[in-house]
């Protein structure tokens, strides 16, 4: 894309993003007030996780999802979790077959950490691992992450850095390719992935 066709891109792209998160929170706030009192009563409190991830530029954040791990075994570095992980609550299990624990990413997108769409952040430290063996890693920080990705959806969960290393190639290719067309594609392939409960 040209200046002007990317300027007009991301310009309609973080328009998008705002009012989407926006209107999706008040939708969804019943499901989200229901899966806050399943996350309580089953696991106490916290209801919502918080971790530092990296975004464009490089940027450090902090990125919000309903806690599905157990309490006090989500705390740390290396939190990467796999479908068999024991730490993984029965809510959580539930949550992270829809991919509900991510929904307030959206509260990401709103505060302008993270875009709809866009490789999904990861924590520094799994970073500077990638970029020893990947360095076309640093690629991705020069957008926004995103909370669902080309990479997700074509690639699927990544729990190790050997996974995140394989699916990097799905994420520069979307970084090469990107446009309001390819987000609204990978938006409805997310869409279907969730419905299917082919989450992790």
């Amino acid at each position: 894309m040209n200046l002007v066709s990317i300027t007009c891109y991301l310009t309609i792209k973080a328009i998008g993003d705002y009012v989407f998160s926006f209107l999706s929170l008040i939708i969804l706030s019943p499901l989200l007030i229901l899966l806050s009192i399943f996350i309580f009563i089953t696991g106490g409190s916290p209801v919502i996780f918080s971790q530092k991830r990296t975004g464009k530029d490089g940027r450090i954040f902090m990125i919000y999802k309903f806690r599905s791990l157990m309490h006090g075994k989500n705390e740390g570095i290396d939190l990467i979790a796999d479908k068999h992980d024991s730490r993984i609550t029965r809510v959580g299990r539930i949550m992270r077959k829809y991919k509900l624990d991510e929904i307030p990413n959206l509260i990401n997108v709103l505060k302008g950490d993270m875009s709809l769409v866009g490789p999904r952040p990861e924590q520094q430290f799994y970073i500077e691992k990638i970029v020893l063996k990947a360095p076309g890693y640093r690629r991705l920080m020069k957008v926004k992450p995103g909370v669902t990705s080309w990479g997700e959806v074509k690639y699927g969960y990544a729990s190790t850095v050997e996974q995140m290393i394989e699916r990097l190639e799905y994420d520069l290719y979307y970084l090469e390719n990107r446009s309001l067309q390819f987000d609204l594609k990978i938006i409805l392939h997310t869409v279907g992935i969730v419905f299917r409960g082919r989450g992790i």
